[in-house]
This record gives C-alpha cells, sequence and structure tokens, in this order.
C-alpha cells in the first residue's frame, strides 16, 4: 500500500500578487496548518517523504505540517515544477520517482494544479480544495511505478473548518 497526501498551502496574505511567489500565510493559515497536522498525527499519518512546491506560501505550510508531524524541516524536497505547474501526467512521473522506501509521501502546492491532480488520481472526487484542504490517496500497489491515473480511492479529506 502506498499512501499519497495532497495539501493545498494555507491561506495567505491577499495582496502581493505581483511577486506571487513570495505571498506569506495569513495567520488564519498558519492556524489552519496546524489544526489539521495535529489530526493527523492524531491519526498516525505520518510522512515518510515531503515535497513542497518552494513558494513561500506552500513552503511555509509544508513546515507547519513537518514540525507537527515529527518530520525534520531540512528533510522537506523543493520541487520548482509544482509551482509552475504540472499536468497529472507529469505529476504522475513524479510519484513513480518517489523513493521506495516512502509508503505515506505528502505534497503541498497550488490550485488549480491540486485539484486536478486529486481529481484525476481518485476513482472519484465530488468535493472542492478550499485553503489547507488535505487528502489522503491510498493506492493498492507495491511500488510507486504502478500508480495510475483514477486508481486511488479516497482515505481522507480534512478541511480546516472540520476543526472549528
Amino acid at each position: 500500500m502506498k499512501q499519497v497526501v495532497i495539501v493545498r498551502h494555507g491561506k495567505a496574505v491577499p495582496y502581493g500578487y505581483e511577486d506571487d511567489f513570495t505571498r506569506d500565510l495569513r495567520e488564519r493559515g498558519k492556524n489552519d496548518a496546524k489544526l489539521v497536522s495535529k489530526d493527523l498525527k492524531k491519526q498516525g499519518v505520518i510522512p515518510d517523504t515531503i515535497i513542497s512546491s518552494p513558494a513561500k506560501r506552500a513552503y511555509k505550510t509544508a513546515m507547519i505540517f513537518a514540525e507537527n508531524l515529527d518530520f525534520k524541516r531540512q528533510d522537506i524536497i523543493t520541487v520548482e515544477d509544482i509551482y509552475d505547474g504540472l499536468s497529472t501526467h507529469e505529476f504522475l512521473e513524479l510519484i513513480h520517482k518517489l523513493p521506495p522506501s516512502s509508503n505515506t509521501v505528502f505534497f503541498f502546492g497550488h490550485n488549480p494544479g491540486f485539484y486536478y491532480y486529486v481529481c484525476n488520481l481518485l476513482d472519484e472526487f465530488f468535493s472542492d480544495m478550499p485553503t489547507t484542504s488535505t487528502v489522503g490517496i491510498n493506492f493498492d500497489v507495491d511500488n510507486w511505478e504502478q500508480v495510475e491515473a483514477r486508481s486511488g480511492k479516497l482515505k481522507f479529506h480534512l478541511v480546516p473548518r472540520m476543526f472549528k
């Protein structure tokens, strides 16, 4: 069994679009990330690998999750293409290259791409992806190369409003 956890970054400041890459999290975004990551810890969902967009708001969200899930912040991997945007096929190629020893991998990034990945990895998804949405997708495979589009099963979909 392999598990992908897709996390849309926390609520960002409503300004700074002229330099979108460096837009920061609002306090609400930081607090939402803490709420969701603490619930994941209670559930025992712990990352073996964390991969993030290098954009400030996504990377900071990843750092908050890492801290609450006892994952070393310095081990977070950044992938520029997540910010630039990947097709579902390209995202699957990224998944196929994951370390065999990792069973649970967290990805941090942006909509609309992350919404599309969730829709295209799951057999079905009828929801939305507001900020800090966290979707766990299980694949009944032994290695990452076997992950295919529309073959995942929804394990969980957490949104911050569930904890308020």
